[in-house]
């Protein structure tokens, strides 16, 4: 039995469901690929994983220029990615933002929606979904942030955790998961 609970709670708004359609889309193409591969012996994660992060070096690159004063913060981001690509596809939360760190969190995923649509287990949709955020992980790298994933829908967790971090060495802060409360190093 999965452990994966992935209901949306936000369910009228048009925009939000047409992107939701078209990401299941994306992530059905994504799975297939990634099976397909396998069943033909061939490891496509490290290809998929490079690719996928490029992508996201190349959106990170788009995206800085919306940030032209150097050094990018993570609450100045925060804001940013709370407001974009219609928060309602994923039911994003802003957890907490300051100027060193903020957590957004994913109350629903539509990827992983695609994945349990096509039958895969739990270990296949936490595989899919960590490739996935390669994208998430180049973005940032781009933009000059640091980028760690606390917990995931896919690996069952309640919500998905998206960290952001300014760039300050030993002073970044820690991305926890969902049953803890962040603290500053």
């Amino acid at each position: 039995m999965s452990k994966i609970h992935n209901i949306p709670s936000v369910t009228d708004d048009v925009i939000a469901n047409t992107r939701r359609a078209a990401n299941e889309v994306r992530a059905t193409w994504m799975a297939l690929f990634y099976l397909e591969a396998k069943k033909e012996g061939i490891d496509l994660e490290p290809i998929m994983r490079r690719a996928i992060y490029k992508a996201g070096l190349l959106s990170g690159e788009k995206e800085r220029q919306l940030f032209p004063d150097g050094v990018l913060r993570a609450d100045v981001y925060a804001q940013t990615f709370m407001s974009r690509s219609a928060p309602n596809t994923f039911e994003k939360e802003l957890i907490e933002s300051n100027s060193l760190y903020a957590r957004v969190d994913f109350h629903y995923c539509s990827l992983v929606s695609a994945w349990q649509k096509l039958g895969l287990d739990d270990e296949t949709c936490a595989l899919l979904c960590d490739i996935a955020m390669e994208g998430d992980r180049g973005t940032c790298k781009a933009l000059g942030l640091d980028f760690e994933l606390g917990g995931t829908i896919a690996k069952g967790d309640k919500t998905c955790n998206l960290c952001f971090k300014t760039q300050q060495g030993a002073n970044a802060q820690v991305c926890v998961n969902n049953y803890e409360e962040s603290t500053i190093k």
